[in-house]
């Protein structure tokens, strides 16, 4: 027998019953039933009922043990009676009667409760992880993301790839967040930096000669957190393959991604069909580059029918360049209600509010556009919008206006609330959709002109593309969303050292700037590059939606908090004058 445990708390069965054996774990709950004590034993596992008597040499030192003390007990094996047996546990028929005990580890007042998943501040939480980890939800998240990883690796090798690992400490370099950055004893003055991606060294490997490469790396940047993102470091699925175009890829990626969410949500259809959808045309009709598709809802432009109308706010509005009028249909949101909680719900996003018209039978038993948009405009133009939209009695249509710049993130998130709000939103399905055609480069407010996306993808059209106007320009960038979620992000990448030059000459970047960033890859294109592409998928991410959460640190084993912080482990911390002193540095009082 093992010094500690003949079984686990999860093991034993009716067909166990007679036998002695050795349990050990935490006490998850004590409870004293009048000189009967009944002890629910928790490990890696599940849980078994343990129970003692005064009868049982054992019982004066199991009536001192306490929640979350760690314990071993020896004990015989008996049948619940029929009216107990617990059917919600696989060891529900049986309970093990306690003859021995010998406490492995006590544990003081709980800073929070292990019992139970009642919601406690997230500060706690963090601050006792080790605690919050023996939580039922939470523990099982951990399981989720670890049998999810080992599904990745199995099907990544199945179709022929090969596992390598790339460094840790690198060189500095632009991939769209600041970098994490160590300095260097050895080469005082200088810095490395924690990669923000294996980027280059993913690419390196296939100018090595190696067809198909991944990688479950770890990925820094320094970013401000948000829910669905951790602010300092992440996991991703990394991926790069040889002699590729970007079907190739997708070809790879959708039998990876399906098998996992099939194999580890079967309670959700899984719909095979991922359309491709161009930047452009998302933002059009769901106003994101990440659309959660199991809403129907699809925005329209509707601009024809208020210009030159009586609705002189939007009238005015087009007649300055580049605007336009969206409309968000809302099937079945046809209530005054329902509107006025949508305008103020634009009124909360920082815009002005949020037209509406809704549609109703009229006396005559004709259907009529109701509200101050519809009175202004007209029963002509109010009819051919609800015609242009598809739209019927009991339905509404939402409209924001000015450049799409400027409303489509609002527009996109009304889109998602009125989904939402009017049980349109599919629960019981996962959609995924491949956003493609991004544009190569954005312009800031100064005209001054960077990339938009990944600055190693080749530009549509080759390095001809590239002499008209770089806003025009597209890549062979794509995004996977699912539900809403942005879950994988790849390219195929710029191997033409020429057209590289000269895109990153666009952004701002001349050659010898490129040749200093970037010395390795430059040198490796001009010994033969093959052509290729890849892509990586966040792992974080598509667990936080496996796990049916909608914030990542519950699916990450310690997170940092909302400030970029470890309460747990105390960092960051102030680092001691000695190793200041050995890398030479001098850390800057802060300005008021």
């Amino acid at each position: 027998m093992n010094a500690f445990r003949s079984h686990t708390c999860a093991d034993l069965s009716a067909a166990n019953a007679g036998e002695t054996v050795r349990l050990a774990g935490w006490v998850h709950r004590v409870r004293d039933h009048g000189g009967v004590l009944f002890i629910d034993l928790r490990d890696h596992y599940g849980m078994t009922q343990v129970l003692c008597d005064g009868d049982s040499p054992a019982f004066k030192a199991l009536e001192k043990v306490r929640s979350e003390w760690v314990i071993r007990i020896d004990g015989t094996v008996k049948l619940r009676d029929a009216s107990l047996i617990n059917s919600k546990i696989p060891t529900g028929e049986i309970e093990v009667y306690v003859r021995d005990l010998e406490v492995l580890g006590e544990a003081e007042e709980l800073p929070l409760p292990v019992f139970g998943e009642q919601d406690y501040p997230e500060e706690t939480r963090l601050a006792y992880r080790f605690l919050d980890l023996r939580r039922e939800n939470l523990h099982n998240s951990m399981i989720l993301r670890s049998n999810v990883v080992k599904s990745m690796r199995q099907r990544m090798w199945d179709q022929g790839f090969n596992e390598f690992q790339t460094p840790i400490i690198t060189a500095s370099s632009p991939e769209g967040a600041r970098d994490f950055l160590v300095p260097s004893r050895l080469h005082p003055g200088k810095f490395y930096a924690l990669p923000q991606a294996p980027q280059q060294f993913k690419q390196l490997i296939m100018v090595g000669g190696f067809d198909k490469y991944f990688q479950i790396a770890p990925c820094f940047r320094d970013e401000d957190p948000r829910a669905d993102r951790s602010p300092t470091d992440f996991y991703q699925l990394d991926v790069e393959m040889s002699f590729v175009e970007q079907e190739d890829i997708f070809a790879v990626v959708q039998p990876v991604l399906q098998g996992v969410f099939e194999e580890f949500d079967p309670e959700r259809q899984v719909d095979p069909n991922w359309p491709r959808i161009p930047y452009a045309e998302s933002l059009l009709k769901y106003g994101s580059d990440k659309p959660d598709l199991r809403n129907p809802i699809e925005m329209q432009i509707v601009s024809e029918h208020f210009a030159g109308s009586g609705f002189a706010i939007f009238a005015k509005l087009l007649e300055q360049e580049g605007t336009q009028i969206r409309a968000i249909p809302a099937p079945t949101g046809g209530s005054r209600k329902f509107c006025d909680r949508m305008n103020k719900f634009a009124q909360e996003q920082g815009l002005p509010g949020m037209g509406y018209i809704f549609w109703r039978k009229a006396e005559d038993g004709a259907l009529e556009g109701a509200g101050p948009l519809a009175k202004n405009i007209g029963p002509e133009r109010t009819e051919a919008i609800r015609q242009q939209l598809g739209l019927g009695e009991g339905d509404a249509a939402f409209f924001l206006g000015g450049n799409p710049s400027s409303f489509e993130g609002v527009a996109g998130r009304a889109r998602n609330v009125i989904g939402e709000e009017l049980g349109l939103t599919d629960k019981s399905v996962h959609k995924f959709a491949w956003i493609v055609d991004f544009p190569m480069y954005e312009a800031d407010d100064e005209g001054k002109i960077d990339f938009s996306h990944n600055p190693f993808s080749m530009p549509q059209g080759g390095i001809e593309a590239l002499e008209g106007n770089p806003l025009d320009v597209l890549g062979y960038q794509y995004d996977l969303a699912c539900n809403g979620y942005e879950i994988l992000s790849g390219a195929i990448r710029n191997h033409k050292l020429e057209t590289m030059y000269k895109a990153f000459a666009i952004a701002g970047y001349p050659a010898s700037e490129v040749e200093k960033r970037f010395g390795g890859m430059v040198k490796a294109f001009k010994y033969g590059a093959p052509p290729h592409g890849g892509c990586a998928a966040g792992i974080d991410r598509i667990v936080m939606i496996l796990a049916d959460t909608a914030n990542i640190r519950e699916v990450i084993m310690f997170p940092m908090n909302q400030r970029a912080e470890d309460l747990m482990m105390g960092a960051p911390s102030e680092p001691m004058n000695e190793q200041l002193r050995e890398l030479r540095l001098r850390v800057l009082p802060k300005e008021d």
